[in-house]
């Protein structure tokens, strides 16, 4: 029998251990340097203005998984089985995700204008293009190396707008002391743009040209699609409340949620550099059956889902730092902790058990669980916004998180059940 301490350094020599451990240092980098943005937003634009930013950048959010049309998981999908495919899929990626900016780009310009006000078109049209082109194409990047596994490189990827955006940042509050919020677009414009030239070189080093395929873009559209369209849901129930108390006229309120939902995104980082890591594994395992994935995702998901609890009590310790930092028109944000603070632990649950459903072929059933959270999401937030303000919001993301938490465990348990049944009449089929 293997000693405690034997295991323990068998579990931290693990590759997957190790895959985990370099996705926790690039989010966790990335995230540290995307709230440090987030409170340099909130000294450089005061409360008021950073709920404008705040509402546009959700509304952005909402459409982003589709500047790429879900080439982010085809490539990994198939490129993960075929390697020598990598350059064709990388190619009609940045193809892709150049087209669809254009169209949403144009899209949103006029959406922005219903929802948010004319006074934000061109505040939209600049993260638009920032958001959906220029920081995808950094992202997309960082897939061609998660998909290889090789995870320090794309964990530096996932670092590299952040740190430029933080830095372009930080010269507008140390030159101007204040900016509006479309100033501060142009600057994350300007420093999206720079990371993601250097993420393209970067690529273009290991995999060579890219090269476009019409062929493999016919043969993936609609699986690309449903990989876009369940990205879409999850941004509707993360980022549809701030556009609300934005809609609603709460710009005040939507900066003080926005502020603590941004941190509480930061705590979720040991949940999604697990989940992260494990997908490329469930797509490996998954030519051995839908069992070995599960009982991956058993020793998997009670880890995430613990890690998740650990963030909310380091959250809810830091919060007085947070609004410190921020300045004090921001004070109420601490109670506003105490309310998302528990998100990353429902995270932990329906991010880790959704991936079992994605590798397996079955995206189709988590999609449909993300659509009905959504659904559910935007409903709660339409009735409980108006009359309790970034409160009613909070109450409709932890619904929505626990609902999504519960429908993906039950799917995995539906699934694993129906085709283990059919698995075992096949073989008595045989015999």
């Amino acid at each position: 029998m293997i000693p405690a301490w034997g295991k323990i350094k068998v579990l931290l020599t693990h590759s997957l251990a190790r895959n985990s451990g370099w996705m926790l240092f690039g989010l966790g980098g990335n995230a540290l340097l995307q709230a440090g943005a987030f409170i340099l937003l909130a000294r450089l634009l005061g409360v008021t203005e950073y709920g404008v930013f705040a509402g546009a950048f959700a509304l952005v959010n909402t459409v982003t998984p589709y500047s790429s049309l879900g080439s982010q998981m085809i490539f990994m999908r198939h490129v993960s089985a075929d390697r020598d495919s990598a350059q064709v899929y990388w190619g009609n990626m940045v193809a892709i995700t150049a087209a669809t900016t254009i169209f949403l780009t144009c899209a949103l310009a006029l959406i922005g204008k219903e929802l948010l006000g004319s006074q934000t078109v061109a505040l939209i049209a600049v993260l638009v293009f920032a958001g959906c082109f220029m920081t995808q194409i950094t992202n997309n990047a960082s897939i061609v190396f998660q998909t290889f596994e090789q995870m320090k490189s794309a964990a530096w990827l996932r670092t590299l707008s952040n740190l430029l955006r933080i830095l372009s940042l930080a010269v507008l509050i140390v030159w101007f002391h204040h900016a509006t919020a479309f100033e501060c677009s142009i600057a994350i414009l300007v420093s999206s743009a720079i990371a993601a030239l250097l993420a393209g070189i970067w690529v273009r080093r290991v995999i060579g040209r890219m090269r476009l395929s019409e062929k493999h873009f016919r043969m993936r559209f609609w699986e690309g699609i449903g990989f876009s369209f369940a990205g879409s849901t999850t941004a509707v129930y993360n980022d549809v409340d701030k556009m609300m108390l934005s809609h609603f006229g709460m710009n005040a309120a939507n900066g003080i949620y926005t502020l603590a939902y941004r941190v509480v995104d930061f705590a979720t980082i040991p949940v999604n550099s697990i989940d992260i890591a494990c997908l490329p594994r469930y797509f490996t395992l998954n030519n051995d059956g839908l069992a070995a994935v599960v009982r991956l995702a058993k020793r998997v998901v009670p880890i995430g889902a613990v890690s998740g609890l650990l963030a909310a009590g380091l959250t809810l310790l830091a919060s007085p730092f947070v609004v410190r930092l921020a300045g004090h028109g921001f004070a109420e944000t601490v109670v506003v902790f105490r309310w998302l603070c528990w998100l990353p632990a429902l995270r932990g649950i329906h991010q880790l058990t959704g991936g079992v459903l994605t590798a397996t072929g079955l995206q189709n059933y988590r999609t449909g669980a993300q659509c009905a959270t959504a659904i559910l999401n935007v409903v709660l937030n339409l009735i409980l916004i108006p009359s309790h303000g970034w409160l009613g919001a909070a109450w409709a993301s932890l619904a929505s998180d626990s609902t999504l938490a519960v429908l993906n465990g039950l799917l995995v348990l539906f699934v694993l059940r129906k085709f283990g049944r059919l698995s075992s009449a096949h073989v008595l089929e045989e015999v």
